[in-house]
C-alpha cells in the first residue's frame, strides 16, 4: 500500500493525528482518543500504519500475559511530498481530499460529544476567506503560514497544552 493510499483513510488520518508531537501511544490509548471508532478497526488500522511504515514500535513489554506496543509515528512515512503530489491523478486529489474532510468531521463530532467541550472558551474557528492573489502573493501568504506554523509542530505534549488541529485549505475558485 502506497503512503497515499495509507494516509486518505479518515481513521488512519486521526491516528497519525493522535500520535503527533513526539508521542509514543498504546493501541488501547489510540482507542480512548478515537472513542467513536471501533476498537477492532483501530487495531487494524495500526496494523496496517505498521506495516507501511508510517508508525513503529517503540517498546514492547509483557502485561499480565499479553504484549503490550507502544508505537511512534515515524516522521519520513506520515508525509506525502511535493514530488508525489506533483505526480497525484484529479481523482488522487478528491480522494485525498474526502479523506481529509472526514477526518475533520469525525474529529470535531468527537470533540462536540465530549462533555467538557466548550468551542467559545477553545477558541474554536472555522471559518472561509475568499481571497484575491497573484501567483507571487499566493506564495508570500504561503510562506507566511509556513513561518507561523513550523515553529510550534515540534511542540510536544505538556500540562497546559492541548492538541489543536489545523487544517489550513486552499485552492482556485475562480481564474483571473
Amino acid at each position: 500500500m502506497d503512503v497515499l493510499e495509507l494516509m486518505a483513510h479518515p481513521v488512519r488520518l486521526r491516528v497519525v493525528h493522535a500520535m503527533k508531537g513526539g508521542r509514543t501511544l498504546t493501541t488501547a490509548e489510540l482507542c480512548a482518543r478515537i472513542p467513536d471508532v471501533s476498537k477492532a478497526t483501530v487495531y487494524r488500522h495500526i496494523d496496517l500504519l505498521v506495516a507501511g511504515g508510517v508508525l513503529e514500535v517503540a517498546e514492547a513489554r509483557r502485561v499480565r500475559g499479553a504484549v503490550e506496543r507502544h508505537y511512534r509515528l515515524r516522521q519520513d512515512g506520515a508525509v506525502i511530498n511535493p514530488d508525489t503530489a506533483g505526480t497525484l491523478s484529479a481523482d488522487d486529489h478528491r480522494r485525498a481530499f474526502a479523506a481529509a474532510m472526514a477526518t475533520l468531521l469525525a474529529g470535531f463530532g468527537a470533540y462536540l460529544d465530549r462533555d467538557e467541550a466548550d468551542p467559545a472558551a477553545d477558541l474554536v474557528g472555522y471559518r472561509q476567506h475568499a481571497l484575491w492573489l497573484s501567483q507571487d502573493e499566493l506564495r508570500e501568504l504561503i510562506g507566511e503560514l509556513r513561518a507561523a506554523i513550523e515553529p510550534r509542530l515540534a511542540n510536544e505534549p505538556a500540562t497546559g497544552r492541548a492538541q489543536y488541529l489545523l487544517s489550513p485549505i486552499l485552492f482556485p475558485t475562480e481564474t483571473g
